[in-house]
């Protein structure tokens, strides 16, 4: 039955039964709703939990969370909707950044992980694997967003509908406002006590990666995907879209997750 549960000042939408629970994050500039496609296409058979990261949801108060308070968050929900099992992790931008430290502080926690789009991109792998232009333009769009999140008020909106323009996101324009931007102004500035304490993500996992190729550039090394088609147990698609892949190709995505799920539960 589904349901919306309040959990530390959270609404959690709760759908679908089954015995395996997936928790699904999303980015900037999006909410819990950029996972409509995959919620229908799976509720079917596994219990889909998702919430939207503190301070994205349009009208609510401007504040940035904490990485040890999104984590917390996140462990919340999962020992109230998940306790005597770990659950599965369906990742997007910012969200792989949080479900991939989650899953590196609580590895019992997690029993598989969906990454889509985003990988190593913090490591040194990936640092090496980008050209100059690549970095310039990572550096310009991110601290742009900073900006606009200590800018501020109706600038700052205005910035970031322009951002979000520019990178084709799929999220309606009147959602989309600057107070998404925090964790770009904590990654370049080192506000809010920082990502400093962030860890490597070496995942351990069974893992399902997939990507979008058409982007001016990626946001994973040819290394992690390689680590991962090496396993078994893993699995890397690429699609022929943009950073968006669930909205872009929604079957695409429904029928890759469904297939490799379902494969594990079997």
């Amino acid at each position: 039955m589904d349901a919306t549960i309040r959990i530390a000042e959270i609404d959690v939408l709760v759908e679908g039964q089954g015995d395996t629970t997936i928790v699904m994050l999303h980015g900037w500039p999006d909410t819990r709703r950029l996972w409509d496609a995959q919620v229908a296409s799976l509720k079917s058979s596994f219990r889909c939990v998702r919430f939207t990261l503190p301070g994205f949801d349009s009208g609510t108060p401007r504040v940035a969370c904490t990485l040890a308070a999104t984590l917390d968050l996140l462990l919340a929900v999962v020992d109230r909707l998940s306790p005597a099992r770990p659950v599965v992790l369906l990742l997007h931008d910012w969200g792989c950044f949080f479900g991939y430290q989650f899953a590196m502080r609580h590895p019992t926690r997690v029993s598989r992980i969906v990454g889509i789009d985003i990988g190593d991109a913090r490591s040194p792998d990936y640092t090496r694997s980008l050209k100059l232009k690549a970095k310039a333009m990572l550096v310009a769009y991110q601290c742009w967003l900073a900006l606009a999140w200590r800018i501020g008020g109706r600038v700052g909106d205005a910035m970031t509908r322009a951002m979000a323009r520019a990178a084709h996101a799929p999220a309606n324009q009147v959602s989309i406002h600057c107070g998404m931007n925090y964790p770009y102004d904590i990654r370049w500035t080192g506000s809010h006590g920082s990502y400093k304490s962030a860890v490597p993500f070496l995942p351990t996992w069974p893992m399902l990666f997939m990507y979008g190729a058409r982007k001016p550039f990626p946001f994973h090394s040819p290394q992690f995907a390689a680590a991962r088609s090496a396993r078994s147990d893993c699995r890397v698609i690429e699609f022929q879209t943009g950073h968006w892949i669930m909205v872009e190709d929604p079957q695409g995505v429904n029928s890759a997750l469904n297939d490799w799920l379902n494969q594990a539960s079997a």
